[in-house]
Formats: structure tokens, sequence, C-alpha cells
């Protein structure tokens, strides 16, 4: 989802974040924000070496809701950080879980490429409930040398794999490409499946639902705090948090540095700052040429743990095909609000809920260059039971 094109700003005026630097500054973001990024080779330990890849993984929201527990030799403990959720926009916790599972896989394809072993019990102590979550472990993880372990060709592209929001160039995914993502998550427990320029109609209808998922989501003003909640602006916001929605342009950061911006108040259904978005949005969906969904039986925890697993090896597959992926979650999201576009999607992707659940449906194409997200950093995430 692209929430980065405008802000509210003082006295009801709105300005455009996609502007190019001025005055001499740069829009890159602060070394510290992206220092995970880089390999991690200072690491000796092999659970923290592992996690250091693990905490690269997709989050919704960019929340990193990770923490864990290394008390135990020899073994990682994973929760949910409960600080780290989406009441509003996720008020099930679904996509949480699911991000607990990116984690997870992650964090398997780097103990595999050092000859480990990852055996993981899910919910040690028990299963969360379906409604919410508590503090009790997600799973426990033990790290075994095992000769018959091999390394997943997946993992190189771990330090490449970034979600790109950008419009898409409009030709057909490779059929090869479609294949290697389709193989990734064989053997797991999901039906996947894309829909491209040949299929006219389905592609359409599918634009439609999220365009119409998306502006619900922008005019109902608690969903649209959730995002400026987590907004962080200019290089010393980026720097300090290290997570959320990272907005550094230059003139975004003047009118902070003058203190002209409302992050706390929602803009009304007709400003011309949601019309903006509604708009920009829209464009991007114009210009994606192919879909990609996941759907699964159920909706257990173990399942949405699951499909998190399965959606992070479907995006490195593409990202090694030179493929882009933009999860379009708003019409997968158990608020109020939208139930119609949830029932859209499930219809027409063959779904019946609560039987069948669409985990996870996204943009897929050809995109430019994508830029890496701001991460805390593996010392952040490690605390004690």
């Amino acid at each position: 989802m692209d929430r980065r094109q405008f802000l509210r700003v003082a006295g009801g005026g709105v300005i455009a974040a996609a502007v190019p630097p001025l005055l001499g500054c740069s829009s890159e973001l602060p070394a510290a924000a992206v220092a995970a990024w880089r390999q991690p080779m200072s690491e000796t330990d092999p659970r923290r070496w592992a996690l250091a890849h693990a905490i690269l993984a997709p989050h919704s929201h960019n929340l990193q809701s990770w923490l864990v527990d290394l008390s135990v030799p020899d073994e990682i403990t994973l929760r949910v950080d409960l600080d780290r959720l989406l009441p509003q926009t996720d008020p099930l916790s679904r996509q949480m879980i699911m991000s607990q599972g990116t984690f997870l896989e992650l964090l398997d394809l780097a103990a595999r490429e050092r000859g480990l072993r990852a055996d993981m019990t899910l919910f040690p102590q028990g299963v969360f409930d379906e409604r919410k979550l508590d503090a009790r472990p997600t799973a426990r993880i033990r790290l075994v040398h095992d000769a018959t372990v091999r390394p997943d060709p997946l993992f190189a592209q771990i330090f490449k794999r970034h979600t790109n929001r950008a419009p898409y160039d409009m030709r057909e995914p490779a059929p090869p490409a479609l294949a290697a993502i389709a193989a990734s998550v064989a053997g797991a427990p999901v039906r996947i499946g894309f829909a491209g320029p040949q299929q006219v109609s389905l592609v359409q209808a599918q634009r439609e639902i999220a365009m119409q998922a998306w502006q619900i989501e922008l005019v109902t003003p608690r969903t649209l705090l959730e995002s400026y909640n987590v907004l962080r602006v200019g290089p010393a916001e980026i720097a300090q948090h290290r997570d959320g929605i990272a907005l550094n342009e230059p003139l975004v950061r003047a009118l902070v540095a003058l203190g002209l911006f409302d992050r706390t108040r929602a803009s009304s259904p007709d400003s011309s700052a949601v019309q903006g978005q509604i708009k920009s949005f829209n464009e991007k969906l114009a210009a994606t040429p192919a879909f990609f969904w996941m759907i699964t039986e159920g909706n257990h925890r173990a399942t949405q743990l699951q499909a998190g697993r399965a959606y992070a090896r479907a995006q490195l597959a593409a990202t090694a095909h030179g493929l882009s992926m933009h999860p379009l979650q708003q019409a997968l999201q158990e608020y109020p609000e939208q139930a119609r576009p949830y029932a859209a999607i499930h219809q027409l992707l063959g779904a019946t809920p609560p039987q069948h659940t669409v985990q996870m449906w996204a943009r897929l194409g050809y995109g430019p260059a994508a830029v890496a997200s701001p991460r805390r950093g593996l010392q952040a995430h490690i605390t004690k039971a």
C-alpha cells in the first residue's frame, strides 16, 4: 500500500510528499536506518546470525513486531511484540501472525545456509485466541547441526527483496518466473493463483475491488490515523524509530521543521489530500499487469503463520526473476467497513469464507529499483521472558 504521497499540514493545507530534492538536500534514508540490510559479518553466534536475516522479513506497516529470547543456549523463543499491533486495520491480528511466519521462513533459510536444521515448535504454550493475541510464544526454535541440510537458493535474495509500491511495466510476467513462484511454495498449505494481461476481465475486476478497499481505508478516520501514527518524517525521526512509513523528501522535512504538520487528525474524505491519494493509487493499479494471491483452507493461527512463510518464499522467488510484489491487504482486512470488498475478492477468487481465506493478494510485475525500508536492527528485538 502506498501511504507516502501526501500529508495534511496545519491550517488544512496539503503538501505532496513525492517531490524532487530541494536546496541540495538528499532524500536518501539515514545510513543507521538501513544498516541492517548489510551482511551481518560480525555475528558469531549462529542464532544471532540467522536472526539478523530474519528481521529483514516483510511486515505489515513495517512495524517489525518480533521479540526474541535467547536466554536458553541454542534456543530461540519468538513472541509478538504486543506494543506493535494494528488494532484498526488488522483487528484480529491475522496480518501480525502472517508476519511472524515471514520471520520464521527467513530464519529457516539462514539456518540452512550454515548447515543448521531449525527445529520449530509452533505455539509451544498453546495457540492464541482467534480474535486476540497474548504474551505466549509464537514459536520455539532449536538450531541443530545436520549434515543432510542443504542451502536453499532463495537465501541469496534476502538482501535484495523489497516491497515495490511503484507503477510497474505492463509487460506480462514471464512464464518461467510464474513457475518459479509456484514451485517455491510447493508443499505449503496454500493454493495460489495468478491473473495477467490475457485475463482482461479478471484483472480489471481485481483493480476495481482494490480501488474500493483503498478508498475505504482513506475515508475511515481511525484507519487513516493508524497510518499517520507510524509516519516517520525526516532523518531524525527515521533514524530514531527505524520502522513504520518513512518520508524523507526535503519539502516534507522543511514543513516538519517549521511545525506545520498535523498528524493528529485525519484528512476529510473530500480533501485534495485524500482525493489525490486515491488518484495516485488508482494510477498504480492501472500500471499493474498481473496479480498474485494465496488461499488457505480455514483461517486458524497456524494456517496464518504458514501462509506468511509461503508468502516470504513467493516474494523471494519473484525477486530472483526480477519481479516485484506489492501486497493489497485492504480488502482482506476484517474491520466492518471492508465487509463488501472482503466478500467481493473472496468470491472473485473462488474462496468461500469461512471454509477458505484469501491470506495474500498482491500486485505483480516488473518495477523500477525498490529502496530498502528502515529496520531497527537485531538488538532491538532481543528480550528476556
